[in-house]
């Protein structure tokens, strides 16, 4: 342990120790050089494959830059020890405030929210290069600042929470805690996105229900036993939870790999729509809850005002029981009509007289039944609206077409009687680039090359002229490519006057083929050649984080 006051590289003052463990320790220090406070992470490695990998672990870390990751600022070695320096979060953990609340899980919206800031921190690490996995993620590994924004930490190799420390063939270092860990991280088979994604899963099952969820190999076992999975969905085990939100969480923390979430944005678009599903089921049943107390409130006002004219009038209960009969079938089912007649049929009698404007007059707007008629006329004039507005559209579209669209009309057929007009033999280019008509069949064609050409009736000349229509090279010919036009075959040559044959038209098609694939060929050379080099930059820069490739 390291006494308060000591100051480490002439420029850290430790203040005072947070966490201690059988692998390391974390300490408050004040960083001398900037007057601010800082966390020390120390450890207790012996192992030089240990120190080596603690070492490629700071550096990087350091380069990490998200608003739900401490900023790690240095990293250096003191009297036998280790120590990474990170930012520093005052405050208790979301473990601690959650033991402060007395088991109970936290809201769910609040919950929702700080699963939304981790899975966007989790896809920026996951997404890295190469691919950043946390592989301790629990209550005690997040804070919240003043801002309600919650913090990603690593202390758990400070606290002496994991179960087991290793070393991971690329070097990496990382430990885990017994019931937030998947069960190929227990197993050493090796650690991928969809693992960190059980172990938010199972944070945010505890966070929710105030339960600790089962172990993942415990869950192994029971289900290779032929006996349930001992976890239960976090709707039956605490009633807040929406169903929608424990199925994500059931999907989350699936035993298999294979079935859980694939990537933290995944994870985070379920989250997200379970949420607002949860919301508004939520919602209706506070809706329909609500309107179940006031009609029973209404009911309870009425109980209570029948009674109390009862009692009134009791010396005269003989002439008022008549009174109180109609005006009971006229609050419960008569309406209207029936209290206007039962007013008038009580007009004899002195009591009615009296209670004539009291209990309907004062209950009739609370226990008038809703119209269904209004309801009707508002859906029907919502679609004569909605009829309008799609006619006006309509109408407009139509207007703003324009009529003399060439490329709307079907092409015309050439007859004996009507001739194409005569134009100037096109371009090799224009040519290749013109695509044939469907409708020009092979007779159609015949008919064009026999018939004489006769002289067209005056027509007013046309703004926009029709342009000719191609004549394929033989029936059935496929469209030539753009890159088609600087083929020896078709430099200078009139396709009117000699049309391609089909063996020269394979011809240009193979050798624009050929072209093609050279093209995609040298791309993939190049785009090759700059991989390696960015490679062998990179193991110039840093030689133990970028190993050299293997051989060919």
């Amino acid at each position: 342990m390291i006494a308060p006051g000591t100051v480490l590289q002439n420029r850290y003052a430790v203040e005072r120790q947070i966490g201690e463990g059988g692998m390391g320790a974390v300490y408050v220090a004040t960083d001398r050089r900037f007057g601010s406070t800082v966390a020390l992470k120390e450890t207790f490695f012996q192992d030089a494959a240990l120190r080596k990998a603690f070492e490629r672990e700071a550096r990087l870390l350091n380069r990490l830059r998200h608003h739900a990751l401490p900023r790690v600022s240095d990293h250096f070695e003191e009297a036998e020890g280790q120590f990474l320096v990170m930012e520093y979060i005052p405050g208790e953990d979301l473990s601690q405030m959650l033991k402060a609340r007395g088991g109970a899980g936290f809201p769910v919206k609040q919950v929702l929210g700080w699963a939304d800031q981790l899975l966007d921190a989790l896809d920026y690490l996951h997404t890295q290069e190469p691919p950043v996995i946390h592989r301790d993620i629990k209550p005690q590994n997040l804070k919240l600042t003043s801002r309600d924004q919650v913090v990603l930490l690593d202390f758990g190799l400070a606290k002496g929470t994991p179960l087991q420390t290793r070393v991971t063939q690329t070097g990496s270092l990382f430990g885990y805690s017994f019931n937030y860990a998947p069960i190929e991280q227990m197993q050493g088979a090796g650690t991928d996105p969809r693992s960190d994604l059980y172990s938010l899963g199972a944070t945010l099952y505890h966070l929710l229900t105030g339960a600790t969820p089962p172990d993942a190999l415990t869950r192994a076992t029971a289900v290779l036993n032929g006996e349930p999975d001992p976890l239960r969905p976090a709707s039956e085990t605490a009633a807040h939870v929406p169903s929608e939100v424990s199925g994500v969480l059931t999907h989350a923390m699936a035993l298999s790999a294979a079935r859980r979430f694939a990537s933290a944005e995944e994870m985070r678009a379920a989250l997200r729509e379970a949420g607002r599903t949860g919301a508004e089921a939520s919602g209706a049943a506070a809706a329909a809850t609500l309107l179940t107390g006031v009609e029973s409130e209404q009911k309870t006002r009425l109980m209570d005002s029948g009674a109390a004219r009862t009692s009134a009038h009791e010396p005269r209960a003989a002439e008022t029981r008549p009174a109180v009969a109609h005006e009971a079938a006229t609050l419960l089912g008569g309406g209207p009509s029936a209290a206007r007649t039962n007013a008038r049929a009580a007009e004899p009698t002195t009591v009615e007289g009296a209670d004539d404007n009291s209990v309907v007059t004062r209950l009739k707007p609370a226990d008038a039944p809703p119209r269904g008629g209004s309801r009707r006329a508002l859906y029907v004039a919502l679609g004569v609206v909605a009829l309008a507005l799609a006619g006006v559209g309509l109408y407009a579209f139509v207007q703003s077409t324009p009529r003399d669209m060439p490329a709307a009309l079907p092409t015309p057929q050439p007859t004996a009687q009507s001739t194409p007009p005569e134009y100037a033999a096109p371009s090799a280019q224009q040519a290749v680039e013109a695509t044939p008509t469907p409708a020009a069949t092979p007779a159609a064609a015949q008919k064009r090359a026999t018939a004489a050409p006769t002289p067209r009736a005056a027509q007013p000349p046309s703004e926009h002229p029709e342009p000719p229509e191609p004549r394929p090279p033989f029936p059935g010919a496929p469209p030539l490519p753009p890159e088609a036009a600087a083929d020896p075959i078709l430099r200078g040559r009139d396709l009117r006057a000699q049309p391609l044959t089909r063996e020269e038209t394979r011809e240009i098609l193979r050798r624009v083929a050929e072209a093609r694939r050279r093209a995609r060929l040298e791309r993939e050379r190049i785009l090759r050649e700059e991989r390696l080099r960015r490679l062998e930059e990179r193991q110039r820069r840093d030689p133990n984080t970028y190993p050299p490739p293997p051989p060919q």
